[in-house]
């Protein structure tokens, strides 16, 4: 297991999410990319516990992930079945299970005031803290795809369901981007990845 986890997780953290692992006996499955989740838990009806992530993302995104799903299992094991899956008690365990990782052995310099600010209080998803997401995107492989926010205002993107949009003005922290087809505005946050159209 070591072995596989150095292929995905930074160095450093290696050994201590092996522990993890071992101690709260978690079926760690390694999958094909999901467009609508980076991982999941779930209790087996054997009582097992089995943790799926998927396998196309970086290294620091993978450990958020990894750590994320692990919370949901150890807090149900502490407070019970009933608890909301992103409630109180699963912030509050996900923040302590982070805390040993969020240093510079193992998350890089500009990332880790983003990383120590997000788990002040960490949401369902670390790509709702777009500061965090565009951080964090910035390791992975290199794709087609461009963030909205380093755009030039007034481009032309398509987004993954095939829609095409015209970059607008920030507004608060949304972009408005007028879709081609039907004239309407809608909005964007900044660390959307979408494809850039050559249009003249």
């Amino acid at each position: 297991m070591q072995a596989v986890l150095q292929k995905y997780l930074p160095e450093h953290a290696v050994a201590p999410v092996f522990e993890l692992i071992k101690n709260n006996q978690v079926h760690l499955k390694i999958v094909s990319e999901r467009a609508t989740r980076h991982g999941d838990y779930r209790k087996n009806p054997d009582g097992s516990h089995a943790i799926t992530v998927n396998s196309n993302l970086n290294k620091y995104r993978f450990l958020i992930t990894l750590i994320h799903e692990i919370a949901h299992l150890v807090a149900f094991k502490k407070y019970g079945r009933y608890i909301k899956p992103h409630g109180i008690e699963w912030k509050q365990t996900f923040r302590l299970l982070m805390l040993p990782f969020i240093n510079p052995t193992i998350f890089p310099n500009e990332v880790l005031p983003l990383i120590a600010k997000h788990f002040k209080n960490p949401t369902a998803s670390s790509d709702t803290d777009a500061l965090l997401s565009i951080a964090l995107k910035r390791f992975d492989g290199p794709n087609e795809n461009y963030f909205i926010n380093d755009l030039p205002l007034g481009c032309f993107f398509r987004i993954p369901s095939g829609r095409v949009f015209k970059k607008g003005h920030l507004r608060v922290k949304l972009f408005e981007c007028m879709e081609v087809k039907t004239g309407k505005v809608y909005l964007f946050k900044p660390n959307a990845e979408v494809e850039l159209l050559k249009i003249n």
